[in-house]
């Protein structure tokens, strides 16, 4: 039962943070359905590439900020290091500084270099580019304060930040998107305006999270000083060790999520350029690009950001286990968190596949045929990459920083032959880079699984009937039932919003129930989960649980 109560609150951050991130991508859901539709599929497009452009330059300036500000002090606060812990805070925000800074001007002046050199075909992505390179100063402060509380153990300064950062994002995207694409009617580069538009949320977004960060940690900093006056350990880490264990801990990282991220920016390459060489016209590829992203990849972000979410939330609870040698409570955070991701994972998988199709057409008003079948062949995607960070956060946590990195690179390299042989060599087109979606999260959860058997003191084994065949199980009954509906629903109305919708509520209740039926979670596993106590209720009124 020790290992249980430990995990409980680590499980429950975890919930939060999870929450949080669900909310986010609706909320991001919700704001790039009527932006997409003011876009088009061409700006669309050129929205995805200067994005994928963007993140790209955020991971090596600051992306990997949180996480290892969050394992930094996390260990820290192991060793009763309250001084250190702040000293770090201190360090991180000189990082953030010169980091976001110039990598901020890098994209800002950088912009027409990196359209005509490297992205021809995606002409006028150097305006949303420009739009947003204010924002990698931005997010690295961010990425400090955020990983400083996580280390903490506490994710509701980063939950909140993170629902604000967004609520600010989609009225400005949605806002700036229109009036863009308005005010430049007749000019060529009016697709490319009107996602600048939509960058420009981004940007207002990370700066209203950051104020409320600031905020907090000014109101924090009392607490602080009656931690270091705590502190008795006897002796403060220079900024110069400092600044070295932050960057010794940031490059693994930034390499991993480099390589996972960078694999992106290669597909819309590979297409751009093999299907511009077969004939393809480049508003064509602007718009095949457009459905993809606009589309496939942010429905299946919703579900990928809670594992993400889950992730980072077990990273602090596990350096602190595997710092204190205790290697049974590493073994039960790594594995409660995969069967967590796998009782969201698997109904997300099927669901998509089922209804794929009618919720696409359901949200969004063009090209709906194209989206639909790309979320029903790509939603496997899903799993994968749930399974694939989970595994990276672990090896992370305990010390294994280059584990993943190095397997990141190993899919990648097989990811880039098998998305060109797939374009080049056959009829798939744009459904080449789904197989290379849904491959490489494969590849690298496989090779992280090995690690983690050879890597963890005692290995790593995870049960393997309540966490993978009990959650597909229950996810495959769902999708029968739910599709039944829909075909039955179908006999009374032709309105695919009254089909779509009550076949979800139908999805949700029956895999609830189905799941509870042949006994996948516990009880005491259940009350563990976001708003576990109220789950817990509603099954015994349904006489699920005892």
């Amino acid at each position: 039962m020790a290992g249980k109560n430990k995990s409980a609150d680590f499980l429950k951050q975890g919930g939060i943070l999870a929450i949080a991130s669900l909310l986010v991508r609706l909320i991001g859901l919700i704001y790039r359905i009527p932006m997409s539709n003011i876009l088009g599929e061409e700006g669309n497009g050129i929205y995805a590439v200067a994005f994928e452009i963007y993140d790209l330059i955020l991971i090596i300036s600051s992306y990997s900020l949180p996480l290892a500000m969050s394992k930094i002090v996390s260990a820290q606060l192991a060793r009763k290091e309250y001084r250190n812990s702040s000293q770090t805070l201190k360090v991180g925000m000189i990082f953030a500084l010169i980091s976001g800074g110039c990598f901020g001007c890098f994209l800002l002046f950088g912009a027409e270099f990196i359209e005509k050199n490297i992205y021809p075909e995606y002409t006028g992505v150097h305006i949303p580019l420009r739009v947003l390179a204010p924002t990698i100063l931005i997010v690295a402060f961010l990425g400090v304060f955020r990983g400083f509380f996580q280390g903490k153990k506490t994710m509701i300064p980063t939950a909140v930040s993170q629902i604000i950062e967004q609520v600010v994002n989609a009225v400005v995207s949605v806002l700036a998107s229109y009036l863009f694409m308005k005010w430049t009617i007749g000019d060529p580069f009016r697709s490319a305006w009107g996602a600048a538009g939509g960058t420009l949320g981004t940007c207002m977004g990370a700066a209203s999270a950051l104020l409320l960060l600031v905020f907090l940690i000014s109101i924090y900093k009392p607490t602080l000083r009656k931690l270091e006056k705590r502190d008795r350990t006897g002796s403060v880490d220079s900024t110069g060790y400092l600044f070295k264990v932050l960057i010794l801990t940031i490059l693994p990282v930034i390499l991993s999520q480099t390589v996972y991220n960078i694999s992106g920016l290669i597909d819309y390459k590979i297409y751009g350029f093999y299907s511009a060489q077969g004939g393809l016209d480049a508003v064509s590829i602007k718009s095949m690009v457009g459905v993809y992203s606009s589309k496939y990849r942010v429905m299946c972000s919703v579900p990928i950001a809670l594992s993400t979410a889950l992730a980072s939330s077990m990273i602090p609870s596990a350096v602190q286990a595997f710092t204190k040698k205790d290697y049974n409570q590493l073994r039960y955070n790594v594995s409660s968190v995969v069967k967590f991701n796998m009782i969201i994972a698997f109904p997300c998988f099927i669901g998509y596949t089922v209804l794929g199709m009618p919720i696409i057409k359901l949200l969004f008003s063009s090209n709906f045929i194209l989206g639909g079948k790309m979320l029903v062949v790509g939603s496997l995607a899903i799993v994968f990459y749930a399974l694939s960070n989970v595994t990276g956060g672990a090896l992370q946590s305990i010390n294994r920083m280059s584990i993943p990195v190095i397997h990141s690179a190993i899919s990648l390299v097989l990811h880039i032959v098998i998305v060109i042989l797939c374009v080049k060599y056959t009829s798939f087109g744009i459904y080449s880079l789904l197989v290379g979606n849904i491959t490489f999260p494969l590849v690298v959860w496989l090779l992280n699984l090995w690690a983690l058997k050879r890597y963890i003191p005692g290995g790593y084994s995870q049960e393997v009937i309540k966490t993978f065949v009990a959650p597909l199980t229950a996810s495959i009954w769902m999708g029968v039932l739910t599709l039944g509906f829909y075909e039955l629903v179908g006999v009374f109305t032709t309105s695919n919003i009254v089909r779509t919708l009550l076949s979800l509520i139908v999805a949700v209740l029956s895999y609830f129930v189905i799941l509870l039926l042949i006994n996948t979670v516990t009880r005491d596993e259940l009350v563990d989960f976001p708003f576990g106590y109220r789950l817990y209720a509603l099954a015994k009124k349904m006489r699920l649980m005892a």
